[in-house]
């Protein structure tokens, strides 16, 4: 059976979604769209502009505009979502109709130390000391779980491997079973 169109991945802010999503691609031989850049270069501002000007209810709905678009492009697809992309509007079910979902998952104090270390500026954890972060983390996740665990495949982020993975895609494809890594 040929893979989808769409493969799409998902995870917590600092999981490193774009990265293996570059990798993945590669491997696979498609196109890579990272959908928080997207929207940068088709808005004309920042992430971060968006949320301090125009708040967050407006960024879910301009990630629900672009991942619209996105599954109308008649490309081979790895998609990097952000973070909170599949929590939101109607997108889990645009993604898992069209596409395959992957979420990368990680522990609350890998992705604190990921974030603290990171260049990005996160517009949800901004101005908190690492026992904030950590604790708001935590509590983000836990809203998150329902949505982040409904990916067709789950990988534990130290077994993240663009090898691994393609041959777990195929597998779910043959067997059409959800997977767990």
């Amino acid at each position: 059976m040929a893979l989808p169109n769409y493969i799409f991945i998902t995870g917590f802010m600092g999981s490193g979604k774009t990265t293996f999503g570059k990798k993945l691609a590669t491997l696979l031989k498609y196109n890579h769209l990272d959908l928080d850049h997207w929207i940068e270069e088709n808005e004309n501002i920042t992430i971060e502009k968006v949320f301090k000007n125009e708040g967050e209810k407006v960024f879910r709905k301009l990630e629900t505009k672009y991942l619209k678009k996105i599954v109308k492009i008649k490309k081979s697809l790895v998609v990097s979502l952000g973070g909170g992309a599949v929590c939101f509007n109607d997108n889990l079910n645009i993604i898992k109709k069209n596409g395959i979902l992957i979420y990368i998952k990680l522990s609350p104090l890998v992705l604190t130390n990921r974030i603290i270390k990171s260049k990005i500026k996160r517009p949800l954890l901004q101005n908190l000391n690492r026992k904030e972060l950590l604790t708001e983390i935590k509590k983000l996740l836990l809203k998150r779980k329902k949505f982040y665990e409904q990916a067709h495949l789950i990988f534990k982020g130290s077994y993240l491997n663009p090898n691994n993975v393609t041959q777990l895609i195929h597998k779910h494809f043959t067997t059409n079973k959800s997977s767990s890594l």
